[in-house]
């Protein structure tokens, strides 16, 4: 039986695909935030946490997913920032996110960007699953 949402990583030919599901558009997000750095294999130092904030405006769920996940990606390139406790809000046609973090101690594997490629967000009988590209 599935768990109420989760994220698991799909075979993918060239690039890396991911699989999430939740009950919600905010568990969605951070499912695929916390999938996308299973997949780069990020490991947070322990301390000091680090909290950032940020809003995106966004026209579709689709594009919500896409610039959320963009955004962690430069703070993780610029900053050396990873999350793991996630607070969103959704209002309308605006995310207010507000995440606590640590610097990353390591990241095995480097995501490129995060791609529209078949990207759907699709409701279920027991909430929203998308599949996600990464162009690694």
């Amino acid at each position: 039986m599935e768990t109420p949402a989760g994220f698991q990583e799909i075979a993918h030919t060239a690039d890396w695909e991911l699989y999430v599901w939740a009950a919600d558009l905010n568990t969605l997000l951070e499912q695929a935030a916390r999938g996308m750095y299973s997949l780069m294999a990020a490991r947070l130092q322990s301390s000091p946490r680090q909290r950032r904030g940020f809003e995106i405006h966004y026209l579709d769920n689709e594009s919500l997913l896409v610039s959320f996940l963009a955004e962690l990606l430069l703070l993780s390139e610029l900053e050396n920032l990873g999350f793991d406790t996630f607070d969103l809000q959704i209002e309308s046609e605006r995310l207010i996110a507000d995440l606590s973090g640590a610097p990353i101690e390591s990241i095995a594997k480097e995501i490129k960007a995060v791609t529209y490629h078949n990207l759907a967000i699709r409701n279920t009988a027991s909430g929203l699953e998308a599949n996600i590209v990464f162009d690694v």
